[in-house]
């Protein structure tokens, strides 16, 4: 009984503690990283390219097929041992081994074998970009789940001051010190409070739930995260020069590499396409062997009367006989050979070399020439607009990170504006040189400052990440 109630406990302490278990932002993107399907399918990709590599691999090494057949032929058929026709019921069998190998075909076995190579990195490349993007998304949602909680407890922080007043401006009104008046908006700046609070509860709730999804965990109403220990943690980046970071980002960045090696697909097209015009030679050699099960007629001469004389004409005029000797021929049936004496008699081998020279094949190779040669040129235009468009994305990037961080140093300075402020009417409505609406008015812009800083702050460490990201910061080594 107290094993079982140890048990038990403990059991319960597991899940208790899984429930309240609160997600770092690194376990989140490791998780999403692990588990998101586009990165699966991506995935996928890779090993597609290596089937590619490896039947490309396959065009070095010979081909050979194994044959066999077996038949009853019934009526007039020709033997496949003999060769002669024949009325009769028979079994018969066949078997072939052929090897071939192609010796020369204008180099394209080596081009598809670079083009896997190709094709596998390119594949990698995307894969590493899906991971970077996800990363962003997984890092944009946290953040956007932080700045929800730090709003609540802003709201929950004033409004716990709202409380207070409301108890200390009910004894001033009782004492007859504030009109009942006082009271009442203090009590409509509590209610209106509330409502916000409730409101910043529920977009917690709806940002952890997108981000639970993005994550693919579908235990949405035990999702937490930890919303402690994140800070600006600046590496410097924003001190560098934009041209150092563009150029980091077009050596680093996926999306330059994806467009590089598709110019280097276009091209190793181009050369495939072109091998065509070259002629082809090939080697073979093939090997086949037949049984039957027909008896066959063998003729011999008698050994007991050997000599046989007939009469083949006569002498015209003296009508005299003419004779001849002939072998007298006994014909006797034969019982079909064994069935591997056949096979060593009736085998034979045949080898060679193939050439084929193409010739006119109605433009079919030259319209694939200039079509993979047309493909050449957009991609390299896609090269181009592919390191234009990071190049844009970059400096837009680093523009925004200057930006949200004049942004957050002006809600801090707002913010400490004003605290004063606040601390300034809340000292004058203590004292009764002030009314309750001023004072509500001072305290909202004070709770809108807050805020506003939350946002400020959270803004600037998301895009702050981003540049990090395309100087070339891999997104599981960011610091936040």
């Amino acid at each position: 009984m107290k094993k079982s109630i140890i048990i038990a406990l403990l059991l319960f302490g597991v899940f208790a503690q899984a429930q309240n278990k609160k997600w770092t932002l690194t376990e989140c993107v490791v998780y999403a990283l692990e588990n998101n399907i586009s990165i699966k399918d991506s995935e996928l990709n890779i090993e597609l390219a290596d089937i590619e590599k490896l039947t490309a691999q396959g065009n070095f090494i010979p081909s050979l097929n194994l044959g066999s057949g077996v038949s009853e032929n019934t009526g007039l058929s020709f033997n496949p041992v003999t060769n002669n026709a024949q009325t009769t019921t028979f079994l018969s069998a066949s078997g072939n081994i052929n090897v071939g190998y192609t010796l020369f075909n204008g180099l394209r076995n080596f081009r598809q074998l670079q083009r896997a190579d190709i094709s596998k990195l390119s594949s990698q490349y995307r894969l590493d970009k899906m991971k970077d993007d996800i990363s962003l998304f997984v890092a944009n949602g946290y953040l956007s789940a932080i700045l929800n909680k730090a709003n609540l407890k802003v709201l929950k922080a004033q409004n716990e001051v709202t409380k207070e007043q409301i108890q200390r401006t009910e004894e001033l009104v009782d004492a007859g010190s504030l009109p009942r008046g006082d009271l009442l908006e203090i009590k409509a700046t509590d209610a209106s409070e509330q409502q916000l609070i409730i409101n910043a509860e529920n977009n917690i709730q709806i940002s952890l739930i997108s981000l639970a999804q993005l994550l693919l965990i579908k235990d949405y109403e035990n999702f937490d995260i930890e919303d402690e220990g994140y800070d600006i943690v600046d590496t410097g980046i924003t001190d560098k020069n934009i041209s150092e970071i563009i150029a980091s980002a077009k050596q680093n960045r996926s999306e330059i590499k994806i467009a590089e090696q598709n110019v280097e697909l276009a091209n190793i097209d181009l050369k495939i396409a072109k091998g065509a015009n070259l002629p082809t030679l090939s080697a073979f050699f093939g090997y086949n062997t037949r049984f039957a099960n027909t008896t066959s007629f063998s003729q011999s001469v008698d050994p007991d009367n050997p000599i046989s004389t007939q009469q083949i004409g006569t002498v015209e005029g003296t009508g005299q006989a003419v004779v001849s000797d002939f072998p007298n021929v006994i014909i006797s049936e034969a019982a079909a050979d064994p069935f591997i004496n056949q096979l060593y008699q009736n085998d034979g081998i045949g080898y060679g070399l193939q050439l084929s020279i193409p010739i006119l094949n109605g433009f079919n190779v030259r319209g694939n020439v200039q079509r993979n040669r047309v493909n050449l040129e957009r991609s390299k235009f896609q090269l181009e607009q592919a390191e234009l468009d990071l190049e844009s994305t970059v400096y837009q990037a680093y523009v925004d990170a200057k930006g949200s961080l004049k942004s957050y140093e002006a809600a801090k300075t707002a913010l400490e504006s004003q605290q004063l402020a606040y601390e300034y009417a809340k000292e004058r409505y203590d004292v009764g040189l002030t009314n309750a609406f001023d004072f509500s008015q001072s305290k909202l812009r004070y709770d809108n400052a807050n805020i506003e800083l939350n946002r400020a702050k959270y803004d600037y460490i998301f895009k702050l990440k981003v540049l990090e990201l395309f100087f070339g910061i891999p997104a599981t080594d960011l610091k936040f």
